[in-house]
């Protein structure tokens, strides 16, 4: 049995974050100097979905909201602990490392955008720590990404499911004994 974990809007803010990522990521790095326009329109588009999906979080359907899969730290380090062990149970929403790994890729996400923004304005432009800062969380976010994906690749081998395809099609493999919703 198939049921809908991620509703439309958390698969569209989702793809959109990370498209504008990468679009912000390449703009950035392999892009001529005339792409700075493209550059700055991703990371304001980066900081919008974050905020409509903290805003989600908050007010959405149950697998989006922020207090069904954010879980205390002494879940994560349990869930950890069982993951290492090889016996982490399934999750039908975000297990605990998924969640917080979801909070880490939004801040970044806003700092990094945030920070590009600040050294655009007359008050901080030309600042060499404020460029310094926003390359370093422009880092921090490929490899955050780079976790990310590798969480999502792990967990879909070991639980036998395609998580890249529920993110597109919001569907799921249903709860079976042992799974936490």
């Amino acid at each position: 049995m198939r049921i809908r974990v991620w509703d439309g809007l958390v698969r569209a803010l989702h793809w959109t974050l990370a498209a504008a990522v990468a679009t912000a990521w390449i703009s950035g790095h392999w892009a001529p100097a005339d792409f700075d326009a493209v550059h700055h329109t991703a990371g304001y588009v980066a900081l919008g979905a974050v905020a409509l999906r903290l805003i989600w979080g908050f007010v959405g359907s149950r697998h989006a909201r922020l207090a069904q899969f954010v879980r205390r730290p002494r879940e994560v380090l349990a869930y950890a602990r069982a993951l290492r062990a090889g016996h982490e149970p399934r999750y039908i929403g975000h297990n605990p490392l998924g969640g917080w790994m979801a909070l880490m890729l939004w801040s970044c996400a806003a700092a990094v955008s945030l920070t590009g923004w600040l050294y655009t304005t007359e008050w901080l432009w030309g600042y060499g720590w404020l460029e310094a800062l926003h390359v370093a969380l422009g880092w921090l976010i490929a490899g955050l990404v780079g976790g990310h994906l590798g969480g999502v690749v792990m967990t879909s081998w070991r639980h036998r499911e395609n998580l890249v395809a529920a993110m597109f099609s919001g569907m799921k493999r249903g709860p079976q004994g042992s799974d936490v919703d």
